[in-house]
């Protein structure tokens, strides 16, 4: 497992170097932003991007010649349109996926229920690892 430093203008070199000769099939997009031309940069080809959020403001240009010489697709997610039983069938389809590999969440924080405005203060810090709210039992 390899970890990047998101505010290093060379990160996705870095991670390209990780992972060679290989390239990424699927990409999770949650924060949008500046990072996203990179994200795609580390694409290959019919690879996927899939956006769900957009934390971090609008994406830069870039060069769009990338999308269809590799045919790479983007695709936005608006999990918030999902039914209950679709949220409960993805959420199983992503655990399945975790337990098969050795990937984890990268939690940066836990936060009592009680301390939800500490929490979202967190997240406007900036990227980052998860950050969970513990809901008692």
């Amino acid at each position: 497992m390899a970890t990047f430093n998101p505010e290093d203008p060379d990160w996705w070199r870095a991670a390209k170097a990780a992972i060679a000769p290989r390239r990424v099939d699927l990409a999770i997009d949650n924060i949008g932003g500046k990072l996203l031309p990179d994200v795609i940069e580390l694409l290959g080809n019919l690879a996927k991007v899939s956006v769900v959020g957009r934390l971090a403001g609008p994406v830069p240009e870039f060069n769009t010649a990338t999308l269809f010489f590799r045919r790479i697709r983007i695709g936005g997610v608006a999990v918030g349109a999902w039914t209950s039983a679709e949220s409960r069938a993805a959420w199983e389809q992503v655990l399945r996926l975790l337990s098969s590999t050795d990937a984890r969440p990268l939690v940066d924080s836990v936060f009592p229920f009680e301390a939800l405005p500490m929490a979202f203060g967190r997240l406007a810090q900036g990227p980052m690892g998860k950050v969970v709210v513990a809901v008692g039992r």
